[in-house]
């Protein structure tokens, strides 16, 4: 039996997203799972556009819409001050993407995990500034085609998940929409924690910008998830690792073959980008199981 997922109908339809778009799919299992008594904090993104401007907003709940860069910390400035007023029961999250989490908010998400800040942090990972035209972060994955890097990115993926659990917060996670059980069950279990930065990244395959069709969305999450490229884990305290679910033998080739963002690559490339993700693989298999593999 796989988690419950909720249905408190938070996230409503109607919403501005595109067709299929993973992120408008992401935030229906995040905010029905948190339920009504929630504050959102989201920043210039894919994410404010499917929230809508207030009242309008697709999110029945408040939707506080901050800068760029400040996600992290206009949370924890409404947590604390829920707190003064004596209300120590509504969760804040914030929701941001890549470009505002792994780059222009991450002076900001980092003080807050130093702090012990008690508020949710989920970001919605496409790989890229998606909103704005595909313009690579440091999220795009190596080779990957942007508009910025037309030949390919000549740089890894930054680690961000490894990132956040090296500050030892209470717990880090990565999820995809390809998994929706995991997924909420991640964001609930962030949810029953008290005190400190809960850090969730979830891979959300951007239907442009990766060029893949509509419905291709989940698929492609779960290709992620089984050519090892992203596994799904979890991390409390900075120590304990879990694995939820990782490669099942799926060759990276078959998760590049269906995005037009790789289709400049070379086999050899393709080649390259296996050894990474087994490199990659080999290291957290090391964390999760002391060594020993599975």
């Amino acid at each position: 039996m796989g988690y419950q997922i909720a249905e408190e109908n938070v996230f409503s339809s109607g919403h501005s997203a595109c067709p299929g778009c993973s992120e408008a799919l992401a935030i229906r299992f995040i905010l029905n799972t948190l339920g009504s008594d929630t504050i959102a904090v989201v920043p210039p993104s894919c994410i404010a556009i499917i929230s809508g401007p207030q009242p309008l907003s697709s999110m029945r709940i408040p939707v506080y819409q901050t800068t760029l860069e400040a996600s992290a910390a206009s949370a924890a400035g409404i947590k604390r001050a829920l707190v003064s007023k004596g209300n120590d029961h509504t969760t804040v999250v914030a929701i941001a993407g890549d470009g505002g989490t792994y780059d222009i908010g991450f002076q900001a998400l980092s003080s807050a995990a130093e702090r012990q800040e008690d508020i949710i942090y989920i970001c919605l990972d496409n790989e890229g500034y998606m909103n704005t035209g595909s313009q690579k972060s440091s999220a795009t994955p190596s080779m990957a085609y942007t508009t910025s890097t037309p030949a390919g990115k000549l740089t890894p993926k930054k680690n961000i998940a490894e990132i956040m659990a090296a500050h030892n917060i209470p717990y880090m996670a990565t999820a995809t929409t390809g998994y929706p059980d995991d997924l909420a069950r991640k964001v609930a279990k962030a949810k029953s924690i008290r005190g400190g930065v809960r850090f969730i990244v979830v891979l959300a395959p951007c239907l442009d910008g990766w060029g893949i069709p509509d419905k291709f969305g989940p698929r492609t999450s779960r290709l992620a998830v089984e050519s090892g490229v992203f596994p799904l884990y979890e991390v409390e305290n900075g120590d304990t690792y879990t694995l939820n679910y990782g490669p099942k033998g799926v060759p990276v080739a078959e998760y590049t073959s269906i995005q037009k963002r790789y289709r400049h690559l070379t086999p050899a490339n393709v080649t390259c980008l296996q050894e990474e993700v087994d490199r990659n693989w080999g290291r957290l298999q090391a964390k999760c199981f002391g060594g020993r593999g599975k």
